[in-house]
């Protein structure tokens, strides 16, 4: 069974923040009545304050100095959801870490089930949108068809329908800091890793307070994260594009020889040239900008900068934050 034994397990509960002070006192206060009333259990709340501009943080303060259970992770400045969800993992502590954002979209109260799937073993229990309250037609459509259009073009298999709102076991979790990456697609990083994995339907409610943190230039860019992380497509697209430009140049060329040798008429091929041309230029300027996308991930790799700078720590007692899988091996050796 996932990291379960005689103790009182540790459930670690990890909550990504970026401007909201007017929901985060109550996604706490939600936290702690689902929480309590799970017997057998400890926990700690991990919050991650992705450079937030409001009074996140000295209400993460707060709350810190009132319970020792809260920690709390401040960044030097804005590095991204998916970021701040990287380090909420890697400074958790429990034997399974829970996954939730601070909006409450997601209801805490189904934390109960996951950790009842926990125990029966299950390593990996993740929430799936049975119905989204108060979303537009567009992102609704556009978030049933994003998973289903990924999935045909994957090689790995990301479920339908479900964020980052799960629970890991510690093990899921070792596997997952191993990964390296920094462009980072956390749901189909921990599909990708396999593992006992079981859906928690749910029904998701509308944002609590405060604004949405994805809006359309970020939904596309983080559409656009997870399609090149997981699946060489646009690279092979861009190859039978050139197969196809290729096959339209060889029809302008019979076309042309055949207008030279058997007619007296030059000038009107230039409308064929003129649609060639532009064809030809736009396809190559596709192909350069998919291969320019992974060209860039490569040199963003190989750059090796941290994911992410830690203005400030909170509730972390000296040598308590967790160290990734390597970090320990080198450790002990």
């Amino acid at each position: 069974m996932g990291g379960m034994d005689s103790r009182r397990s540790l459930i670690s509960v990890v909550i990504p923040c970026f401007n909201e002070e007017a929901v985060i006192q109550t996604t706490y206060r939600r936290l702690l009545e689902v929480l309590g009333l799970l017997s057998d259990t400890e926990f700690e709340f991990v919050f991650v304050d992705d450079g937030s501009r409001d009074r996140t943080a000295a209400i993460l303060r707060g709350l810190q100095s009132s319970d020792t259970r809260v920690r709390a992770v401040l960044f030097s400045r804005n590095f991204g959801h998916q970021i701040a969800v990287t380090a909420g993992i890697e400074h958790a502590s429990g034997d399974a870490v829970v996954l939730i954002d601070a909006d409450l979209q997601d209801p805490p109260e189904v934390i109960g089930e996951m950790i009842r799937l926990w125990r029966r073993g299950v390593d990996v229990a993740y929430g799936t949108r049975a119905v989204r309250e108060g979303e537009s037609a567009l992102k609704l459509w556009t978030a049933k068809n994003f998973y289903r259009f990924i999935n045909r073009i994957s090689v790995t298999a990301i479920p339908l329908d479900t964020g980052d709102f799960r629970l890991m076991d510690r093990k899921v979790v070792d596997a997952f800091l191993s990964m390296p990456e920094r462009d980072r697609f956390v749901r189909g990083m921990v599909a990708w890793l396999g593992f006992r994995q079981e859906a928690v339907q749910y029904r998701r409610a509308a944002r609590f307070a405060g604004e949405t943190k994805y809006p359309l230039q970020k939904m596309i860019r983080f559409a656009v994260d997870g399609i090149l992380s997981f699946s060489l497509a646009p690279l092979r697209l861009a190859i039978w594009i050139g197969f196809a430009a290729a096959a339209i140049a060889v029809l302008g060329i019979i076309y042309a020889l055949l207008v030279r040798l058997f007619t007296s008429q030059w000038v009107p091929g230039w409308a064929l040239l003129f649609i060639a041309c532009l064809s030809i230029g736009s396809i190559q300027l596709v192909c350069i900008g998919a291969v320019g996308e992974y060209v860039g991930r490569i040199y963003g790799e190989v750059k090796k900068r941290p994911l992410y700078v830690v203005r400030e720590r909170l509730g972390f007692a000296e040598g308590r934050v967790a160290l990734r899988p390597r970090e320990r091996a080198q450790i002990a050796s």
